[in-house]
């Protein structure tokens, strides 16, 4: 399982929210690039990035702080928010990002999934947002009468590299992951789900791992804080 530490963008800041409120957004670096340095230092194998002022916008808003990770760093990177239209995915694959996240428009758009999925084989990721089982659009502002596993399974025959499934009430909170619903999803399509949200110890990557299901998580918070030591946990991961 592939563990994937999280730098937040959120006005050029590397920030972590709680339960997805831009007023609840505690920074934790000014240098977003600085702190990626950090996770690759400590043996990172992936990051993932978030544009958090992108998401609420529609279209990229931390370009420039983005940018500068990914001339800093030489590990692969996946980005979400405000990524809304083949121009700017193409965009972001051109200067280098590994992956991008499709989440509102997979609700409101799924045939620009379906394009972008052909068109950047093995690039294309579907974010899936999630509050008690129905998925949440527009940096979770909107909530929709969309169950995640039926959007989930919508994509099934589109070629989407992976599906990231947050739980908005687990986000940000160090409350745990929501592993019956990630294990669920993932047991339900044969595309690779990765766990976001609530992961707050070592032992919470330890469970989702012995899914035997999960392909992945995301932790955040619990980095920064240090309650999980990110070499320590990639180490454990291996085991």
């Amino acid at each position: 399982m592939i563990l994937y530490p999280a730098i937040d963008l959120k006005d050029g800041q590397a920030v972590r929210l709680v339960h997805g409120e831009m007023d609840q957004a505690t920074v934790f670096n000014d240098n977003p690039a600085a702190q990626a340095l950090a996770f690759q230092a400590a043996g990172a194998k992936w990051l993932h990035l978030v544009d958090l002022n992108g998401a609420f916008a529609g279209a990229p808003v931390n370009g420039g702080a983005v940018d500068e990770i990914l001339a800093q760093v030489n590990i692969p990177a996946q980005l979400g928010g405000g990524i809304r239209d083949l121009a700017t995915i193409e965009a972001w694959l051109k200067k280098g990002l590994q992956r991008v996240i499709l989440g509102t428009v997979a609700v409101e758009n799924p045939d620009l999934v379906r394009e972008a999925a052909r068109a950047f084989p093995g690039h294309v990721a579907v974010g899936i947002d999630a509050r008690n089982g129905r998925v949440a659009t527009r940096g979770w502002a909107e909530e929709t009468d969309v169950l995640v596993t039926d959007l989930a399974r919508s994509f099934e025959d589109a070629g989407v590299a992976a599906i990231i499934y947050t739980d908005i009430l687990r986000d940000g909170a160090m409350k745990g992951p929501n592993v019956q619903a990630t294990a669920d999803l993932a047991r339900a399509v044969s595309i690779p789900v990765i766990a976001s949200g609530g992961v707050s110890q070592l032992s919470d990557l330890i469970t989702l791992r012995d899914t035997g299901v999960i392909a992945g998580a995301i932790s955040g918070r619990a980095l920064y804080d240090g309650a999980i030591d990110l070499t320590a946990a990639l180490a454990a991961l291996e085991e």
